[in-house]
């Protein structure tokens, strides 16, 4: 062929400058578009050998990647369709035209396997994103095409000729420019290919040209060495492995994977050593193509749930991780890997066009998950149980976020009691009111009060619960409501016996108000006495309604808002220093002492219910000393 020369024809929407600046997101999208490219032109020509259209005998359908550091090189070869100088005309000098897109047309009612993103077009023009100068030497597969060479240094101008390339395929050499450099380090080049085609359905190799020569010099030298020594010499050949494994777990069938299989599959993937709970195998062929599997991390804490990751394929071929547009915010606190060749990806293969086919798709991802735990609950509920500690926060914040996924799993929502027992809403039974604990350690003194009765106590303790259990009584209007165990005194708390009448109760709270509001320095709380069968002095309450407002303000910082008026002192009519105040009140003796009781017994009261700052803290000691040296006396 003769020599040729031009300027790469474009439109208005295909502006060179806006492909290298703002198309791709990342730079190293470059290796992934050229890598793609090649393995688009092996499935063409598969495509072509598959209806009848060549006769090709391939031993190994294969894409090369070699660095060399020292000429400034990275070099993609495919042994795939190759172009003849008239498709390296079209597809590479007329940018406007998508080789993908022409060659689907042609061929769409002679195959339904429609996954070619595009052989060249856009895509090879990211490769000007990290080069100076960029060389393509192409063979076509057709009988007695000409070899092609086509070099461009800027993007926009080329120069065209004969190659002397005399195998199948295409090779393109990017010359990387100054400020690339780091993609020139063999580690780097090899990483960023593991973390896009660590499952490309092709086998990919790689070669580092400096690591191979090293090898060589170690092995001439070994060899130089054992000849000295009269050692026999034997000759090492190394055979080229592919780095990718051109047949992940996803794309087997479900039937033919194994537990052991999926948890190495899942170390694989994120370096985890903690093994999965359970995991859910996606395998769709209609009416999209999906497959993936999702696995259920065990967490570290409840907060491990923020970090999940699941990546997204097309066609093998990693897109991104956590893409919203398919998974919604609370799946992607999963772990796992998708891979959608229906994905309507845009030219730059990372952003999904906005489409109505992808939300078909998410919310079948959804009701897969949603089907998966349902069926578990209901076929293997005692190992669903164990997992629920560390599941429940993804299905608590699953149903806050999208009420159709609440109302697939609402029947295999539970909750945990401090026995260690769990129960759904209608097995707690019709009752007032849910009673609930969210600290086991503060809380404790309250949660012993119920431990002679029937009631449960529910564990509520997690970050998300105090939203959950309001939209839990939303759903359930009328039927359910959770309580806190601070937050009224039951009738199962109270001592029946009948011992002290209310005359009495009411005498001691009118007795001793002003003495707590004193103490307490708040004039309006609440002071009341009970006849209580726990052995301690006084408890806090905080109605629900106010201890919700008050931690919604804390939310928003707080808002001003101010419940003093809805806290609660109830003393224990029972108590012996309750009882004691009394005495020395109706004496009108010995006020230092009164003081100190009261105040004791408040702060008492205050601990089982909340932390106590520190000067209160220190408060509480240096009393409690003191009256322990009254004691002695």
């Amino acid at each position: 062929m003769e020599n040729y020369q031009g300027s790469v024809s474009i439109n208005t929407e295909n502006i060179f400058p806006i492909i290298k600046k703002w198309l791709y997101s990342e730079k190293d999208i470059f290796i992934r578009e050229i890598v793609s490219n090649a393995s688009d032109a092996i499935n063409k020509l598969k495509k072509l050998i598959a209806v009848g259209e060549a006769n090709i005998d391939a031993d190994e359908w294969k894409i090369e990647v070699t660095v060399d550091k020292d000429a400034g090189t990275i070099t993609v070869f495919d042994n795939g369709i190759g172009m003849t100088e008239d498709e390296v005309i079209k597809y590479i000098n007329q940018i406007a035209f998508s080789g993908a897109k022409d060659f689907l047309e042609k061929y769409q009612d002679k195959t339904d396997d429609a996954q070619i993103i595009g052989h060249f077009g856009l895509g090879f023009y990211s490769a000007f994103m990290v080069s100076d100068k960029v060389e393509i030497d192409t063979l076509s597969y057709i009988e007695g095409a000409e070899s092609v060479h086509w070099e461009s240094t800027s993007g926009m101008d080329f120069v065209m000729n004969k190659s002397d390339s005399e195998e199948r395929g295409t090779y393109i050499t990017m010359h990387i420019a100054e400020d690339s450099k780091e993609y020139l380090d063999g580690y780097k080049l090899k990483d960023t290919l593991l973390k896009y085609f660590s499952f490309l359905p092709v086998n990919l190799y790689f070669t580092d040209v400096q690591e191979e020569e090293k090898k060589e010099a170690d092995r001439q030298k070994k060899a130089e060495e054992a000849k000295e020594k009269g050692e026999l010499v034997q000759d090492v050949i190394d055979v080229p492995t592919p780095i990718n494994n051109v047949m992940p777990l996803w794309a087997k069938p479900v039937k033919d994977c194994t537990d052991e299989e999926y948890k190495e599959f899942y170390k694989t993937l994120f370096h985890d050593y903690n093994e999965p709970l359970f995991w859910i195998h996606l395998n769709t062929d209609y009416p999209f193509n999906l497959k993936g599997i999702l696995y259920f991390p065990k967490l570290k804490s409840q907060y491990d749930t923020l970090e999940g990751e699941v990546k997204v394929y097309y066609n093998q071929v990693f897109v991104a991780d956590n893409v919203k547009e398919i998974l919604p915010e609370y799946l992607m606190l999963l772990k796992g890997a998708i891979d959608c060749p229906d994905l309507p990806l845009n030219v730059s293969r990372s952003f999904l066009q906005n489409d109505g086919y992808v939300n078909k798709i998410s919310a079948h991802i959804t009701k897969k998950v949603a089907d998966k735990l349902t069926g578990l609950f209901n076929t293997d509920k005692d190992n669903y149980l164990k997992y629920w500690d560390d599941i429940n926060p993804f299905i608590k914040f699953g149903c806050l976020k999208d009420e159709k996924f609440y109302d697939k799993v609402k029947e295999a929502i539970v909750y945990k009691t401090t026995a260690n027992e769990y129960f759904t809403i209608d097995e707690l039974g019709d009752t007032n009111a849910i009673h609930y604990t969210d600290d086991l350690v503060q809380q404790a003194q309250y949660i012993n009060m119920y431990k002679d009765s029937d009631v449960k106590i529910v564990v509520l303790n997690g970050p998300l619960d105090n939203h959950f259990m309001s939209y839990i009584e939303y759903k359930n209007p009328g039927k359910v409501k959770f309580v806190r165990v601070d937050a009224d005194v039951t009738e199962t708390m109270k001592d029946s016996s009948g011992d002290i009448t209310q005359e009495t109760l009411d005498n001691i709270s009118n007795t001793l108000t002003d003495d707590f509001k004193k103490v307490s320095a708040n004039d309006k709380i609440n002071v009341k006495a009970e006849s209580m069968k726990t052995s301690i002095p006084a408890i806090v309450l905080l109605s629900e309604e106010s201890r919700r407002m008050q931690e919604m303000a804390k939310m928003y910082g707080g808002l001003g808002f101010r419940m003093d008026d809805d806290v609660t002192i109830v003393l224990n009519a029972k108590n012996k220093s309750v009882q004691k105040l009394m005495e020395l009140k109706a004496n009108g003796s010995d006020q230092e002492k009164s003081e100190l009781i009261c105040e004791q017994i408040y702060d008492i009261a205050m601990l089982a219910h909340k932390p106590m700052d520190a000067e209160n803290m220190t408060r509480f000691i240096e009393r409690s000393a003191k009256i322990l040296d009254m004691f002695s006396e």
